[in-house]
């Protein structure tokens, strides 16, 4: 598996964690806190986190279909972007597993 299979997942994952996380503190302002403008902005990162949502589902569903996982552990990872600061985790568990496989999978230039 290529290095950047599994970057592109992780740069999604904190993308897709960061929205998630400014989305639920908008929905604070917007419903609990009553300020103004927060209606606006709960309007913008929502449409901003379904559609890159929707890049990280494509970039995970790669990642796991490569790194062969089974459709458990792969649900789990694709569901990892609709709670808030569980893409964190789940990076980070998933990057710990992979860097040993990448690393396998890198060659070694031959010396002369």
């Amino acid at each position: 598996m290529k290095k950047s299979v599994l970057t592109r997942y992780r740069v999604m994952a904190y993308v897709t964690g960061v929205l998630l996380v400014l989305l639920c503190l908008c929905m604070i302002g917007k419903y609990v806190l009553d300020i103004d403008g927060a209606d606006g902005a709960t309007r913008v990162v929502s449409i901003a986190h379904g559609w890159l949502y929707v890049v990280y589902l494509v970039f995970a569903f790669d990642l796991g279909s490569k790194a062969k996982w089974p459709v458990a552990k792969q649900l789990w990872v694709l569901l990892a972007g609709t709670v808030p600061t569980a893409a964190f985790f789940v990076e980070r568990k998933v990057t710990r597993e992979l860097d040993a496989k990448v690393a396998q999978d890198v060659p070694v230039a031959a010396k002369a």
